[in-house]
């Protein structure tokens, strides 16, 4: 039967849905879709606020001429908006921790632990194919909610980072805007997914995921301020001036002195002379004629973020292979 352009009638019928799962697609969602949706719709309520608060922020500080404030009065009622900043820095600074230990740990360690494996293992379907797509469906609902939080705090940060009220460099800024919420979620995700497929056992991986992922943050904070290229600044006018003025949002990593013959000594080193004159002779005695401060425009945050990014994700694609290959020798 036909309608009169000629159709089959029944093509109505089996018009093609969007965005239809199917295989093996369909039966990894289903099967983690109480996780993914929650994930999912989180990252739709923290964006939607995070809109709000920047709105707030951003309604404060247009009453003050931002971004060229004719006066510093625009700081002296900015501290909730601060607080707020960093409470929410902090919650986005604990997401690799928490999608780590409660989706990366249990996404193997259960299908081991609970038989699955061996279903799966018995089936038509190559483990090494089973377990690709766990992964890629899960890293990716990972991935797109974790970069929607970086991009969007980032873009409520974004005005004041440059701002003495600020320090770009702590670990609420640097490391939850950008690329790099993503990356160190990817890398946590992964690492609870290799521990999972060697331990087994969803609490016992859940437990060492959990040191794992805080022992990663800790090491990773003390690292990355090692990712920029310092800049320094050197004057050779003496010490009794102040040291030089830096830009807007530096963040100052040394301070010394510096000697005739271009080598540095702490800025303490004369802090001990009992009078001025003391003082002028250990300056004079050390060939003391400047200082030295090296430090870190806020122009490097940006390429210290990817740079940050690229070790995080060499690092996740060979956790990744390794438990593509130890999964062909063995799973169950």
């Amino acid at each position: 039967m036909t309608t009169l352009s000629g159709t089959p009638a029944t093509s109505r019928s089996r018009s093609p849905r969007l965005l239809r799962l199917r295989g093996l697609t369909w039966l990894v969602w289903r099967q983690h879709r109480a996780a993914f949706w929650t994930m999912l719709g989180l990252t739709v309520v923290c964006v939607a606020w995070i809109a709000y608060q920047r709105a707030g922020m951003m309604d404060y500080l247009d009453r003050f001429g931002w971004p060229h404030p004719r006066t510093d009065d625009w700081t002296q009622g900015f501290q909730p908006q601060l607080d707020r900043l960093s409470q929410v820095g902090s919650v986005i600074l604990g997401v690799p921790i928490l999608l780590g230990v409660f989706v990366g740990a249990p996404l193997l360690a259960g299908d081991l632990e609970n038989g699955t494996a061996k279903l799966v293992a018995s089936q038509s379907v190559s483990r090494v194919r089973w377990l690709t797509a766990k992964l890629g469906i899960t890293l990716a609902v990972v991935l797109v909610c974790t970069g929607a939080l970086g991009v969007a705090y980032g873009w409520w940060v974004g005005p004041v980072k440059a701002t003495s009220q600020l320090t770009w460099t702590d670990e609420t800024v640097l490391d939850t805007t950008g690329p790099l919420p993503a990356a160190l979620t990817l890398f946590t995700v992964v690492g609870g997914v290799a521990i999972g497929l060697l331990v087994r056992r969803v609490l016992m991986a859940m437990v060492v995921t959990f040191g794992f992922t805080v022992v990663l943050e800790i090491l990773w904070v003390h690292f990355q301020l090692s990712l920029g290229s310092v800049v320094t600044v050197l004057t050779h006018s003496g010490v009794l001036r102040d040291p030089p003025q830096l830009p807007p949002g530096a963040y100052e990593v040394d301070q010394s002195y510096l000697t005739s013959s271009g080598h540095t000594v702490g800025w303490s080193t004369c802090s001990n002379a009992p009078t001025d004159k003391a003082h002028a002779a250990c300056l004079a005695s050390n060939h003391i004629v400047g200082w030295s401060v090296k430090y870190l425009p806020v122009s490097r945050m940006s390429p210290m973020q990817w740079t940050g990014t690229a070790i995080l994700v060499a690092l996740s694609v060979a956790v990744v292979a390794y438990v593509l290959l130890r999964s062909r020798k063995r799973l169950v």
